[in-house]
């Protein structure tokens, strides 16, 4: 059973954002092999907010949204992960749930942003996202940018 949390970057515990920098860092600097300044300085500004997802005390999902103070500018949803140990329990599925609920609660006027890993383009298909970019070298991996014009709770 997952745990879910939307939270405010002001509500992130010490200890929260310990585990959802440390899984980011096990996922995308570790495992994929791909050096890069994870901490960038967007996790604690504005109204930017994070998905978690718990299984027991251990954080196993995780998204981040980006609000921008532009107003027409999409919200971007990144760092989109799941720990390797839970991989093929369809989490994604469950994840990209929550991120597009808490924007349509949030932003319900705005149209959304990510970039995908372009292999998982048909993953973000189902949730109504479609390729705006051609696929780009982003840290030595193929991406695509993809764009939703209206979020769906």
């Amino acid at each position: 059973m997952i745990r879910w949390q939307d939270l405010h970057h002001s509500e992130l515990t010490t200890s929260a954002l310990y585990a959802l920098l440390k899984l980011r860092c096990e996922v995308f600097i570790v495992e994929q092999t791909c050096p890069y300044l994870d901490i960038d300085g967007e996790d604690l500004i504005g109204e930017n907010r994070h998905i978690l997802g718990w299984q027991a005390d251990k954080l196993v999902a995780y998204a981040r949204i980006l609000k921008s103070h532009d107003n027409t500018a999409p919200v971007v949803i990144g760092r989109v992960i799941i720990s390797a140990e839970v991989r093929g329990e369809k989490l994604g599925y469950q994840l990209m749930e929550q991120a597009l609920r808490t924007c349509a609660q949030n932003w319900p006027q705005h149209a959304l942003y990510l970039g995908a890993q372009a292999h998982l383009q048909a993953f973000y298909d189902r949730f109504g996202f479609r390729p705006v970019t051609d696929i780009y070298d982003e840290d030595g991996i193929a991406h695509v940018g993809m764009a939703r014009e209206c979020p769906q709770a």
